[in-house]
């Protein structure tokens, strides 16, 4: 029998160990384990919070009602901390179709706004008004059941001494007008809209004049505000029941 020559042999061992080596090599990933995507696509949105960012030992989290619109429900959850709005996201919100591109432009909006504003008396979003009303109205219900939940202690928006009180509903010839106020030390801090009139022209007119006599309100701290032009019955409606809400705080 033929015997390998030493020399072969050698060879032959020091080929198998490069090829092995290679084949390693060829094994190496071309990116670490951060560098890939994490697994369910994109990360969910996040709900606006405050600068100081985070929650503290004393803030908690109220869920509004869930309001119905002509595209589907709001719900908003608020968290509140030290008498104020730290967070704010839309638990619900239209969804499906066009409304999915709606939502997903006005919601973060709505959220930053509610923070900065401390209160449900923010703007409606630019071709969202059915999910920016159903905010505000479950961000206002939100408000009042953190005031509710303290005694009207401590909770986000109302403080101590905060009631919310509201108005008569006023007939007009477009519809009924009514109107809800958040009275805290002696002075209007907030005023929401509960109905207006709706359809056709006077759905734009009640979009168009119910910000400003909300704004207006506040700011006069009375119902001594001027009408909107092109909503005189509107305004005149929203004055009377803004006026029976404050008698019944007292003035």
């Amino acid at each position: 029998m033929r015997k390998s020559h030493p020399v072969r042999r050698a060879v032959l061992a020091g080929a198998a160990t490069v090829s092995g080596i290679v084949l390693l090599l060829s094994l190496k990933p071309a990116s670490g384990p951060g560098s890939a995507p994490a697994a369910g696509g994109a990360a969910p949105p996040v709900a606006a919070q405050s600068p100081q960012g985070g929650r503290d030992a004393g803030a908690r989290t109220v869920t509004g009602e869930a309001v119905r619109t002509q595209y589907g429900p709001v719900q908003v959850r608020l968290t509140v901390s030290g008498g104020r709005i730290t967070g704010a996201e839309a638990v619900q919100a239209p969804a499906g179709g066009q409304s999915d591109r709606v939502t997903a432009d006005a919601v973060p909006k709505l959220n930053r706004a509610a923070v900065a504003a401390g209160s449900a008396d923010i703007d409606a979003v630019s071709g969202a008004t059915y999910t920016s009303a159903g905010y505000r109205q479950s961000l206002q219900s939100a408000l009042d059941k953190a005031a509710a939940s303290t005694g009207s202690g401590s909770g986000a928006g109302p403080g101590r001494g905060t009631r919310v009180l509201t108005g008569d509903a006023v007939r007009t010839p477009y519809g009924p007008v009514q109107v809800r106020v958040t009275v805290s030390g002696g002075r209007i801090t907030g005023v929401e809209a509960l109905r207006t009139p709706e359809g056709g022209r006077s759905g734009q007119v009640t979009r168009d004049a119910v910000p400003k006599l909300e704004r207006a309100a506040v700011a006069a701290g009375s119902a001594e505000i001027d009408a909107v032009s092109g909503a005189t019955y509107t305004s005149a409606g929203y004055r009377q029941s803004l006026q029976s809400a404050l008698d019944r705080a007292g003035g």
